[in-house]
């Protein structure tokens, strides 16, 4: 039934109401003073996106210098005098460095690390030069180098002000969905247990041990290990929600985690802990490092690497017998590990588990079903 024009009129009118925003004129040498005084802050998950290169940087402080325009910044006031940065961090974390006065652990920056420029194509002569070697014009310049700050008001709605930083760090310079999620997700109520939470179990060791030693230096560097870790948490409990695309469904899974739907089923962090702890015990005194790897060629025998579909399925197929394994049981964790490998061999997982397609629930719930059964005969 279609909505009556002057109600849906209405209905927008009400939501942007709830987003209070205000813009501010200020030149990068007064966010440099908001930063070292502690009035404009940079959190650390979002520190960890800080992803330009020097010839990045470098042109950057070309740009500056040469008084060309440079997009908007946009932060959060959480209180008065007090605000968090939600987009800009590549402009505003090129300047500080450039300066000598970033502190950024992720990167192994420190103040007062400064950098040499490089790269420049409009003005060559900046090459080879740092912020000392300035002259006191163009120093001067660079301080009075002036950006719209776009403030979202402390007085905006949370859910609006989530919904903003979102679509904000959807586009520009590459990040991961777990880089933007990271970030994004702790706006909201429980947003910073959750993934807080994500972080601490990321570091298990028995994780690392079977998961995170088999994944690419650049899947380590996107935090595609936290993202696995959601993913499992995800498909464990709202499994009947999953359609297709894996990324929305763990976005919508942890928002509603953190606080975004009021209606959705409490998430037990102490029980769910106890079982990633023993479901990632369990693997590792079996199957190890081949936990999640994929089949040779031949599919005689499991080889390295990492897989997203054996990990789906490995690790919701325990999910079953969890109650009934024991990982101190040596001739029992002897039998998951065979009974794993030969699941996983069988040319019906293989099916479900390689080839384009099977990221939708019928491979899913066949690749968990087959686990299921065969763990299941080992603890009957």
């Amino acid at each position: 039934m279609a909505i009556p024009t002057g109600t849906l009129r209405e209905m927008i009118d009400q939501k942007a109401v709830m987003a209070k925003t205000k813009r501010l004129d200020l030149s990068f040498n007064e966010l440099l003073d908001m930063y070292k005084n502690h009035e404009l802050e940079i959190q650390p998950a979002f520190q960890r996106i800080f992803v330009w290169d020097l010839v990045k940087q470098s042109q950057f402080i070309e740009s500056l210098l040469l008084e060309l325009p440079v997009p908007p910044i946009y932060v959060v006031e959480e209180e008065e005098g007090h605000y968090v940065l939600v987009d800009g961090l590549q402009r505003l974390s090129t300047y500080l460095h450039f300066r000598g006065v970033l502190n950024n652990t992720s990167k192994g920056i420190t103040e007062p690390q400064t950098f040499a420029l490089e790269g420049c194509d409009i003005a060559g002569e900046l090459n080879g030069k740092e912020w000392k070697d300035l002259d006191t014009v163009l120093q001067i310049r660079l301080k009075r180098a002036t950006v719209s700050v776009q403030v979202i008001r402390k007085e905006s709605d949370k859910g609006l002000k989530f919904h903003m930083f979102k679509r904000l760090n959807d586009g520009g310079t590459p990040v991961s969905p777990q880089q933007v999620r990271n970030c994004v997700i702790r706006m909201l109520e429980n947003g910073p247990k959750v993934m807080d939470f994500i972080d601490k179990l990321s570091k298990n060791g028995d994780y690392i041990a079977c998961c995170v030693e088999s994944l690419t230096q650049d899947q380590q560097n996107n935090q595609f290990d936290q993202e696995l870790v959601l993913r499992f948490f995800g498909l464990k409990n709202r499994r009947d929600l999953f359609k297709h695309d894996v990324g929305p469904f763990i976005d919508t899974f942890t928002e509603s985690i953190a606080g975004l739907d009021p209606e959705a089923t409490p998430f037990d962090f102490t029980k769910e802990e106890e079982i990633f702890v023993k479901t990632f015990r369990i693997l590792a005194v079996s199957t190890g490092e081949f936990s999640f790897t994929f089949p040779n060629k031949t599919g005689s025998e499991l080889s390295r690497g990492f897989s997203a579909y054996h990990f789906e399925g490995v690790t919701l197929g325990l999910q079953a017998s969890l109650d009934k394994l024991n990982p101190m049981d040596v001739g029992q964790m002897q039998n998951l590990k065979e009974a794993l490998r030969l699941a996983r061999l069988s040319q019906d997982f293989r099916d479900v588990s390689s080839g384009g397609g099977r990221n939708s629930p019928g491979p899913l719930n066949k690749r968990i079903s087959i686990i299921e059964n065969a763990v299941a005969k080992i603890v009957a």
